[in-house]
């Protein structure tokens, strides 16, 4: 290998400087054409920018909101309610695996049917589920829904 034959280092094209006359191809108005924004300083315009008609964030949001304190349940069916025993607190429903945390507040629905005469204490309960649990002989009770067990609910929220 010689001095002539090793390969050029990473070629580094030279920053083409603008402005310097008309012999250099890129004078007077260096290549951004005459007047308007963007030939002028920081004439640059926000790629958002739609020439002052009213903007898309604006023109959208036009139809319903999210509410910020809406209570998500979780729900459970009055047809597996009878997994969980006679006694039907959001403690025996966590510990059969009927609902996932003891922070958010649980609500029984009506769908199914239910033999056994239950005990229920729970945050909401559907009025169709309510009917089916007291002709079945049992009772409905509701829990505060800001009423979460403390001792059952362990350092990350759940037990």
């Amino acid at each position: 290998m010689e001095l002539h034959n090793l390969p050029s280092p990473t070629p580094r094209r030279a920053r083409k400087r603008v402005g310097r006359g008309p012999g250099s191809g890129k004078g007077k108005t260096s290549g951004r054409g005459h007047k308007g924004q963007k030939s002028r300083s920081g004439g640059s315009i926000p790629a958002w920018f739609e020439g002052g008609q009213m903007p898309l964030q604006r023109r959208i949001p036009k139809r319903g909101f999210k509410n910020r304190n809406r209570v998500e349940y979780q729900v459970v069916n009055v047809a597996d309610l009878e997994l969980a025993g006679a006694e039907v607190t959001p403690k025996t429903l966590r510990a059969v695996g009927l609902i996932r945390s003891l922070r958010r507040p649980v609500k029984i629905l009506g769908d199914g049917e239910v033999e056994a005469a239950l005990s229920c204490s729970v945050h909401a309960a559907s009025a169709s589920a309510r009917r089916k649990i007291e002709a079945a002989g049992g009772s409905v009770t509701l829990l505060d829904r800001s009423s979460a067990p403390a001792e059952a609910v362990g350092p990350d929220g759940d037990s």
